[in-house]
């Protein structure tokens, strides 16, 4: 994992420690620990660990200044790209939030032991924004959902002038098309989109520039967010 990560960073343009880089490995280990017992990642060899979760995480630095923001990773699973995010950027005021209870009671045993000084949330992202409209720099998402459904759970957390990065596949370019109407909705503005490949894949930075406030009628539950997406 360690040797992955160290012939990986130069290609990202990214420098970090050997004490962060022992932080990612030991977080690596005892995902695949835990993993054992628990459903945390369909990835269980150490080099794809440091390739396809956490090489994959770091590209985000790329695409935007994270140092002294407040971040919100949504639908975190077992922390990425959150997690991450916080030991290469220390500065970051990382919230992780997730509705599956047994992966964040993971994460609030977890982290503490790797010195790492996030929020641990579980809540279903729409409930969460309830409370917390605007309140982040950032949002950040891996989840699975298409960009039209990730937007209204994502945009209303941000704070305008911030922005929300979804990490996209090889169908960007169709989802970013599809969630337009969407994104102008919720107050947002497509701004760049940048590509990396990750394992011989192409993967993509959506950045989303909040423009305007999120109307107040987003976002919907999620069950009127899946029945009809914006």
């Amino acid at each position: 994992m360690r040797k992955t990560l160290i012939a990986g960073l130069p290609e990202l343009g990214i420098t970090l420690t050997d004490g962060q880089i022992d932080t990612l490995c030991r977080y690596g280990e005892q995902m695949l620990e835990k993993n054992k017992v628990m459903n945390l990642t369909a990835i269980r060899e150490p080099e794809s660990v440091a390739t396809l979760h956490f090489l994959d995480s770091l590209t985000l630095l790329t695409a935007a200044d994270f140092s002294q923001k407040a971040v919100i990773d949504v639908g975190c699973g077992a922390g990425l790209p959150g997690v991450v995010l916080k030991i290469a950027e220390p500065s970051i005021r990382m919230t992780l939030l997730d509705s599956l209870g047994k992966r964040m009671a993971w994460l609030r045993e977890t982290l503490p032991n790797l010195g790492v000084d996030a929020q641990v949330v579980t809540a279903r992202a729409e409930d969460y924004a309830r409370d917390h409209r605007e309140a982040f720099d950032f949002a950040v998402s891996r989840a699975v959902a298409r960009l039209n459904v990730l937007a209204e759970l994502c945009l209303p957390l941000v704070k305008v002038g911030g922005a929300f990065i979804a990490m996209k596949g090889a169908q960007a370019d169709a989802e970013i098309a599809e969630a337009e109407r969407a994104i102008r909705t919720l107050g947002g503005k497509v701004e760049t989109v940048s590509a990396y490949e990750v394992g011989g894949a192409a993967h993509y930075a959506v950045l989303i520039r909040k423009t305007a406030p999120t109307p107040i009628a987003y976002p919907r539950t999620f069950a009127k967010i899946k029945q009809k997406p914006l």
